[in-house]
């Protein structure tokens, strides 16, 4: 995000400076850091991710023409220009790039019966992308909730029908379907429902089969920390909907739909059928959704240190089984464990690049941030970016000083 756009007051200038009359709302959405329960979504299983104080931020005005004009103050072209992406509400075409979550999210809403309002907007946002932080689903549920806004606000002027009460649920969902039908990314729920229905202050246990939701705290005196390697990937084009398939070549051998309905015993028996490759990715989803259970029960505790245990054994599982870590976010994992300060850390988000999470105490924050930082530069010879984050609620209006 732009400092010149950090505030509310700096984001509805840049609104009018772009379009040329006022914004007539703000709305908002968080990225996520996942703390534990990694590539369980996929097969209805259980995780605990928090929806983090970096979002995507958009100024908009419904228009009367069915249009949507989106102005991203982040893709700068080779004008120095924000890249502009324009497209009709009932023509959504991109398919990728960054528009393609919007366009997607329309298609989406318009499939779900959801009425649809043109609007213009300005667009930004400080959740690192490609960095497993969610951006965009932090985008998509952006999106979403300006086109809740701009059809209340055509309602209320006489143009249409005011659309359904805002669900954060329905809306996870149907940006769910625009990321696995649209963009083409077999994600699972986590992402886009973390970010629609987080609770301020805490994680979120979610049931990805039932969507059943709770809120779960944090141990007193420990902080949340994300370890940004750097390092980039490409969803899409990675070996995620590799590992998809493999685990569903899993629950098809051990006779389940989908993991979450497998036990350990069962993968045991059905071990000489499967694939070493195979057998390993569901030994990994099989015991991660366990490790989730004894997470909520160490956080109900207020074990910080039994929680972070449970991190490290998370990181080793997607190391080993589900292979997706890779040398940079095995460094970063490896310096934060080393710390005396750290109850726990592991890759977090799909993997193969990106970023790690820390459970770490509050009363050695200053000094894990400097140790860390320093110990993988001198490892890898690259610069991190190391920053503690809080729990915050999910997607809604931006509030405004005095508002």
């Amino acid at each position: 995000m732009s400092d010149a756009v950090r505030t509310p007051a700096a984001l509805r200038a840049a609104f009018e400076r772009h379009v040329g009359r006022p914004a007539t709302a703000l709305v908002r959405a968080p990225g996520r850091v996942n703390l534990i329960g990694e590539h369980t979504d996929t097969s209805d299983g259980f995780v605990l991710p928090m929806a983090i104080d970096r979002e995507v931020r958009l100024a908009l005005a419904p228009r009367t023409d069915g249009r949507v004009r989106l102005v991203a103050l982040d893709v700068v072209g080779a004008d120095g220009a924000p890249e502009v992406d324009v497209f009709d509400v009932d023509a959504p075409h991109a398919r990728d790039g960054w528009a393609a979550y919007a366009h997607g999210v329309a298609w989406a809403l318009a499939e779900a019966g959801r009425p649809l309002v043109g609007f213009d907007a300005v667009v930004t946002g400080d959740v690192p992308r490609g960095a497993g932080l969610s951006s965009s689903a932090a985008l998509e549920l952006a999106v979403a909730r300006a086109f809740h806004e701009a059809a209340v606000q055509a309602a209320a002027e006489g143009r249409g029908a005011a659309p359904p009460p805002w669900d954060a649920k329905a809306m996870a969902v149907a940006c769910r379907r625009a990321e696995n039908a649209w963009v083409g990314v077999a994600s699972g729920v986590m992402d886009q429902l973390v970010c629609a229905a987080a609770e301020a202050g805490s994680a979120l246990w979610i049931d990805c089969r039932t969507l059943d939701t709770a809120p779960a705290p944090l141990p007193a005196g420990a902080r949340v920390v994300i370890l940004d390697t750097g390092t980039r990937r490409g969803l899409v084009g990675s070996a995620y909907n590799e590992r998809r398939a493999q685990v569903d070549a899993a629950a098809a051998a051990l006779g389940v739909t989908v993991l979450r309905d497998a036990s350990e015993a069962d993968l045991a028996a059905h071990a000489p059928e499967l694939e070493d490759a195979v057998r390993r990715r569901a030994r990994h989803v099989i015991r991660e959704n366990a490790r989730v259970h004894a997470a909520t029960e160490a956080m109900a505790a207020g074990d910080a240190a039994a929680l972070g245990e449970l991190m490290n054994a998370s990181h080793a599982s997607l190391r080993d089984d589900f292979e997706v870590t890779g040398p940079a976010l095995d460094a970063m994992t490896e310096v934060a464990q080393a710390h005396p300060g750290c109850f726990g850390a592991r890759m977090t988000g799909a993997g193969f690049a990106g970023c790690c999470v820390a459970l770490v105490d509050e009363a050695q924050l200053e000094g894990f941030l400097h140790d860390v930082a320093a110990a993988y530069a001198e490892r890898t010879g690259e610069t991190p970016a190391l920053y503690p984050v809080r729990g915050t609620a999910g997607a809604g209006p931006l509030d405004e000083p005095g508002g």
